[in-house]
């Protein structure tokens, strides 16, 4: 569970309410920049913005969990996002992903204790001509392979001054 927010935190989201205050439908834009802000929009975070906007926590949380790229609880650091689509898939994407989790000891949708690594399975990224494809933080990996994995988890790891 997140810790409560601070007051620096709740203010600069009262200030994202009230930068949107005047748009037409600025549910989603509100969620959006408090993602951006934060990595992810916290139930407590909702509450203020239903404090401030009149909007019910309810229609707040539908909207977060209908959209896949809302998040309720924080990412890691570095986003894997293993692609399963259809090419992919038949490329054997499938013991790519089982080999994230299994070296960092998470599944999709999990984060690592640490807060440096997540993993999502996706639908598609639109990457077919380089299947199986990985996408870390934006940066895309061409035609992955298990054995592969190691060596990229290694290379963040040092990245992010950790020793593996």
């Amino acid at each position: 569970m997140a810790a409560p927010l601070s007051a620096t935190a709740i203010a600069r989201i009262e200030e994202i309410c009230d930068a949107h205050k005047q748009d037409t439908t600025p549910l989603i834009m509100i969620l959006s920049e408090i993602q951006r802000e934060f990595g992810y929009v916290p139930l407590d975070a909702q509450q203020v913005v239903s404090d401030h906007t009149g909007i019910s926590v309810a229609e707040i949380y539908g909207v977060v969990t209908f959209y896949s790229f809302f998040n309720l609880e924080p990412r890691g650091k570095y986003v894997i996002g293993c692609c399963l689509g259809t090419a992919c898939y038949v490329k054997g994407a499938q013991k790519v992903v089982d080999e994230f989790s299994n070296i960092l000891g998470i599944g999709p949708g999990g984060t690592t204790e640490d807060g440096l690594f997540s993993i999502d399975a996706l639908r598609c990224i639109g990457a077919c001509g380089i299947a199986p494809a990985v996408s870390i933080n934006g940066k895309v990996y061409p035609k992955m392979e298990a054995s592969q994995v190691p060596a990229i988890v290694a290379a963040y790891r040092a990245e992010a001054g950790e020793v593996a």
